[in-house]
């Protein structure tokens, strides 16, 4: 296990930290035309260059946070690759090793809890509140398949029954997975409760 010094002294973090109508009767030369054709290809630049802007911003998250994951790695003496990757609107860093146990924990606890340390981190050189996500041996990959089938077969057996089914305590993360697969069945599902004991529950259709 990662102990807590460890942790606490590779975030370097204080626990304060933590916490235009146009008319019908209206002409419209050539002249104008060319004029909103121009307009309408420099929005085009325009969301080019803040898309540009995004991913590179993206990408200088996940780099601070491979950073910040690499001295853990260093103080806690675990061996481990660190892949970078972008994945829609959120920047992902991955850890892949043999003896990486210690840094998921049980149901991922750790693991959260690194992730959330790490998104500190990245705020603290940024400014900017990251989204980031972080992987660890594959552990979310495999979560979110055994979490879809969940979600799945939860929503069969609330469409036979026709009874609401209340499911155990999840992270954001793992809720987010029922949810959609609910969503896919053509069910209903809403979360309920306070964090740590947040949970799903699944609705019947209709």
């Amino acid at each position: 296990m990662v102990p807590d010094d460890v942790a606490a002294q590779a975030a370097g973090l204080d626990e304060q930290e933590l916490d235009s109508v146009v008319d019908e009767d209206d002409v419209i030369d050539d002249e104008d035309l060319v004029d909103d054709e121009d307009l309408v290809e420099d929005e085009d630049d325009e969301d080019e260059a803040d898309e540009e802007a995004d991913f590179s911003s993206l990408e200088e998250e996940g780099e601070i946070a491979a950073d910040y994951i690499e001295g853990l790695l260093d103080i806690a003496d675990l061996d481990g690759d660190i892949d970078m990757d972008v994945e829609g609107d959120r920047a992902v860093v991955s850890v892949v090793g043999a003896t990486l146990d210690e840094l998921v924990g049980d149901d991922g606890e750790v693991l959260e809890a690194l992730q959330e340390l790490t998104r500190l981190a990245v705020h603290r050189k940024t400014g900017i509140r990251a989204r980031l996500m972080l992987d660890v041996g594959g552990f979310r990959a495999r979560r979110r398949s055994e979490l879809a089938e969940l979600g799945r077969s939860v929503a069969a057996e609330v469409e036979r029954t026709g009874e609401p089914k209340k499911l155990r305590a999840m992270s954001p993360f793992e809720r987010k997975i029922i949810h959609d697969a609910v969503a896919l069945a053509g069910l209903r599902s809403e979360s309920e409760g306070e964090e740590p004991n947040r949970r799903v529950v699944v609705f019947p259709g209709g």
